[in-house]
């Protein structure tokens, strides 16, 4: 390609993480000339810097716990993990940070990839500036659509750059466990890198401002976490600010608000995240450079006919599975208003309407135990004016959670709207939870009655017999 070469597509996508490749994927079905312009590695965050690596760190960490609650293993697994074997595992899921098996994917489907930085330069253009300084403009005739995700949200603490404060990707790819490291945040990456450097062998400190974790579930989640956290040997401080951090002689010293000081090697911080718009050319189509991309439930930004956000950017919900769901969505409304289709189906549930992001959003968090939920908590379906019930059971009432693991702990909570009698939302807690969400979320995003859920007979003796468990707590 010529250094100032200008060529048109149907479809520009920036970003070519998994919700950029599966908003090219559905384009190129369509039949439609798509290119995908990327500034670092093809796969994105979820591939190298978040979901895959984590999770590579955390699932031996699970394993090794489910093992010890279970007599004839419990002897054979007391000794440390081998920490160099789970970071080379780690390494093999992210391809030691080489895309070229991406790159192989995008290019069986028939999409061109750009390297370099894109940018809007007006309507329906990108100027991309590759990594030798070459330059081309790119011209969509259809759309645009904007997929470039988030990074990790620093405080404004003086002097903390000089401090060299983990964020989510060197905590996902650092190659040696620090001997202490002090967590700030009780989401889901605080949690979750807790739990698997402290099982890896760091001494964890967590700090959290709020009264508890995992803030976004029902409270008894995040007291779950905590008391995990705490009898893995990690120490959980809640209602605790950050007031300074310093690196001192290679150490790092944090002073809270209640005065105390704490000594680590590392310390991350797991505090939110901002979109990656700030270098993207808004300004030159009238929007606020930094912003987040409010959007219809199409992923068509507010007041463009043209110009698609899709994933984290537009905050509706970060997760990567929710990017890759509102991709699909996306995908297919750009392809429909390409045909000339006159009116789309955008009612909820339709084919170009991401309901989901409002009414049945799906999270794990792999921690021990796992805490997973779909849908609102009761809180939130209070707030909203639902009128509603929640039910509580221990897992623990269940045959197949103590055969899974002896002195399983765990609870279960569906929210039953009562007018309608249906499941608004469902929270499970315990070990092995991360794999029972999928029903719940079948029922939620369904609107399954409570009537027919009744007929939905569990398998014994398995965990899933919680869901009898509940509806038998709510009839009576």
């Amino acid at each position: 390609m010529t250094e100032t070469e200008s060529i048109a597509y149907d479809v520009v996508v920036l970003g070519a993480g998994p919700v950029g490749e599966n908003v090219a994927d559905r384009t190129r079905a369509a039949g439609l000339s798509t290119a995908v312009v990327e500034s670092e590695l093809v796969g994105g965050e979820c591939s190298y810097w978040a979901c895959m690596p984590s999770k590579a760190l955390l699932r031996p960490v699970i394993a090794r716990a489910d093992a010890r609650r279970l007599p004839g293993l419990r002897q054979a697994v007391q000794g440390p993990l081998d920490a160099a074997a789970v970071l080379a595992r780690r390494d093999d899921y992210t391809s030691h940070w080489h895309d070229d098996g991406q790159i192989r994917w995008l290019d069986g489907i028939g999409a061109v990839l750009y390297r370099g930085h894109g940018r809007l330069a007006g309507s329906r253009t990108v100027t991309v500036t590759g990594p030798q300084g070459e330059h081309h403009v790119l011209t969509a005739r259809h759309a645009v659509a904007v997929c470039t995700g988030t990074r990790a949200l620093l405080p404004g603490l003086p002097g903390l750059a000089d401090v060299g404060p983990w964020t989510s990707r060197e905590a996902t790819s650092a190659k040696t466990v620090p001997g202490r490291l002090v967590v700030v945040g009780g989401g889901v990456v605080a949690t979750e890198m807790a739990t698997a450097w402290q099982a890896l062998g760091s001494q964890v400190t967590v700090l959290v401002r709020g009264k508890g974790l995992l803030s976004r579930m029902e409270p008894f989640a995040g007291e779950l976490v905590a008391e995990g956290l705490t009898e893995a040997g990690a120490d959980v401080r809640t209602g605790t600010s950050v007031e300074s951090v310093t690196r001192e002689n290679g150490t790092v010293v944090v002073v809270t608000d209640k005065g105390d000081r704490i000594e680590a090697d590392e310390i991350l911080f797991a505090t939110g995240r901002a979109p990656r718009t700030d270098d993207l050319g808004l300004d030159t189509i009238g929007l606020e450079p930094g912003s987040w991309l409010p959007v219809d439930d199409s992923l068509r930004v507010t007041g463009s006919d043209w110009l698609y956000a899709v994933g984290d950017v537009n905050h509706r919900a970060l997760l990567t599975h929710q990017g890759k769901y509102q991709a699909r969505i996306a995908g297919a409304a750009i392809a429909a208003r390409a045909a000339g289709v006159p009116v789309l189906e955008t009612d909820p549930w339709g084919a170009h309407s991401a309901t989901a992001d409002h009414a049945a959003v799906p999270q794990v968090v792999f921690t021990d135990p796992e805490a997973a939920a779909v849908g609102l908590s009761l809180a939130e379906a209070e707030q909203a004016g639902h009128r509603v019930r929640g039910v509580d059971v221990e897992m623990s009432s269940v045959a197949g959670a103590g055969l899974y693991a002896d002195g399983y702990r765990g609870r279960a909570r569906m929210v039953v709207d009562l007018d309608r009698e249906i499941l608004l939302g469902v929270t499970l807690v315990g070990p092995g939870v991360g794999e029972l969400i999928h029903s719940a979320t079948v029922a939620v995003a369904g609107e399954v009655p409570i009537g027919r859920l009744w007929h939905a007979v569990p398998s014994y003796p398995t965990i899933s017999e919680v869901w009898l468990r509940l509806l038998e707590a709510y009839r009576g």
